[in-house]
């Protein structure tokens, strides 16, 4: 008795999605390295003291916050790197719980929604930077002004997508979780909120840049130290190659942060992929 085997054609089409990713991951890596490549030669025939060559930028970057042989934790990195990442952190954190809060809140209650509709839409017109010196004031000069600078600046996108997100669970989900009784706070938490979770999940990506740009902001102003003094100090004394690393630095951190939060992304969002991927 024979077996016949039939051996799938490989196409674009089938083509395992693990081979495709990796594909697309050196694209990407390609063009990065020629980008730095041309930066490399352009900068070299140039010979610009303002725009110095990629690899001067990345060895003065090393030499200013990777680990030496002085220590696992250079000053640089103690003084600036440090106390901006903990000032961001937590000002993103209290914009996520509040915006996350108060959006659901509003979001579930129109009387609530129309008392301080126009309220929060005057508010989030007024540009963030422009409060600075309100903030100054009232505040002073130490890094609770700078936290709540940050968490004022970065909850609107938060508290806006979460308002709009809760408004936007469809009655039917809400209508059966009542007709089977689901007690309030399991509503909230397992209907409402997984619901309203692209929405909430975008608003805090945009916070997320956001709260790093008001964290420069904030330290170029009445500060001793942070990515954004040291930045600063570096334009002032024309250090420039300081100058280059800091905002390559401040380029990687943008770049992690967004990484591990779309990681967590996918986590929350597992389960709406798998359904949607059931229904199609």
């Amino acid at each position: 008795m024979s077996v016949e085997t039939t051996i799938p054609e490989v196409t674009p089409g089938n083509r395992p999605r693990a081979v495709k990713g990796w594909l697309s991951t050196g694209v990407r890596w390609l063009v990065l390295v020629g980008i730095l490549v041309f930066w490399q030669i352009a900068t070299s025939i140039l010979q610009s003291p303002f725009f110095p060559e990629p690899l001067k930028i990345f060895q003065r970057a090393a030499d200013l916050w990777l680990p030496s042989a002085d220590g696992l934790i250079t000053t640089s990195m103690s003084r600036d790197v440090i106390p901006s990442l903990g000032r961001t952190l937590t000002g993103f954190g209290i914009a996520v719980l509040v915006g996350v809060g108060l959006g659901t809140a509003i979001g579930l209650s129109r009387q609530l929604e129309n008392y301080l509709d126009w309220i929060l839409q005057f508010m989030r017109a007024v540009p963030p930077p422009t409060l600075f010196p309100v903030f100054l004031i009232l505040l002073g000069t130490d890094d609770q002004m700078r936290v709540a600078l940050i968490a004022f600046g970065s909850v609107w996108p938060i508290l806006l997508n979460t308002i709009e997100g809760v408004r936007g669970v469809r009655p039917l989900t809400l209508e059966a979780s009542r007709v089977f009784r689901i007690p309030s706070a399991d509503r909230l938490f397992r209907v409402i909120l997984p619901a309203a979770g692209p929405k909430i999940l975008a608003g805090i990506r945009t916070s997320l840049s956001l709260s790093l740009i008001l964290m420069v902001i904030s330290e170029m102003v009445a500060s001793s130290s942070g990515i954004g003094f040291q930045l600063v100090q570096a334009q002032r004394s024309f250090a420039i190659l300081n100058m280059w690393a800091s905002i390559l630095l401040l380029a990687i951190l943008g770049y992690v942060l967004n990484l591990l939060l779309t990681i967590v992304e996918r986590r929350i969002l597992a389960w709406q992929r798998a359904s949607g991927r059931e229904i199609s």
